[in-house]
């Protein structure tokens, strides 16, 4: 395993039942990158993070992450490498943010799950960047839709994985604290070389933190590569089929809108 290696795609043909959802795939995502998936509704976006994750098995190509053939390695070693925000996190009712937010860290407490210093360290630096800590008590059923995503975004984080996945992890959150997820991403790459790679819906905010950006149509790839580069005016008309033009902010920052 190489700590540098970034994740791999190689010819990925991927999908549910008989309809595949990705179609000869073929992507690089550099290490220490935040990388956004552009296109409309059932363009791909979340099978190809499901498929980074180890959750949907290609039926043909090969995923590598970090140097490593994503098939040969254990669910374990998967999730001390991977962290998945999903669109929808499975139910944690009854239990409180601190607890959620600590579950992050079985990957690394093997067969045990008891919490050393490390882990305890983790969790709190996870509250703290997610604005958590005055909620730390609370059950998770008592939050906003809005809260309860930022407790998953916080566990992710409390996993300590190099790579972290975003399915559409801003969908629920106002518009400040969807800022500051992608601020907080930002900061996790600068501290930790982390590498993202996120599903986002919203233009304008991939066009301000993205490095990279791959857009997808029907489960293909249209474009991938440095954020300029690949969204461009006539490749997100074609993705989103329909007519987007450019604009930018008072400071600099690019973003595209329905003409």
């Amino acid at each position: 395993m190489s700590d540098g290696d970034p994740v791999n795609l190689e010819g990925i043909e991927a999908g549910y039942g008989r309809g595949a959802a990705l179609h000869d795939v073929s992507v690089t995502i550099p290490a220490g990158t935040l990388t956004v998936l552009l296109g409309a509704n059932g363009a791909g976006k979340s099978t190809l993070l499901r498929v980074v994750a180890g959750l949907v098995r290609p039926t043909r190509g090969r995923v590598r992450v970090r140097g490593d053939d994503l098939a040969d390695l254990a669910r374990g070693e998967i999730a001390r490498r991977i962290a998945l925000v999903p669109q929808r996190s499975a139910s944690t009712m009854g239990f409180t943010v601190e607890e959620i937010v600590a579950m992050g860290r079985a990957p690394h407490q093997r067969g045990r799950l008891v919490s050393g210093t490390a882990d305890r360290e983790a969790v709190a630096r996870a509250l703290e960047a997610c604005e958590l800590g005055g909620l730390r008590d609370r059950a998770l059923e008592s939050l906003s839709g809005g809260e309860q995503q930022r407790v998953h975004v916080a566990r992710a984080l409390a996993q300590e994985a190099p790579i972290l996945l975003l399915d559409e992890a801003a969908a629920h959150l106002d518009i400040r604290h969807a800022t500051r997820l992608f601020e907080l991403v930002r900061r996790e790459l600068a501290a930790r070389a982390v590498t993202c790679i996120a599903a986002v819906h919203d233009l304008a905010t991939a066009g301000r933190f993205a490095d990279r950006a791959i857009v997808l149509r029907e489960g293909t790839v249209l474009a991938a590569g440095a954020r300029a580069a690949a969204m461009t005016e006539a490749t997100l008309s074609a993705a989103f089929a329909t007519s987007i033009k450019p604009g930018e902010t008072a400071d600099g920052h690019r973003f595209f809108v329905p003409a």
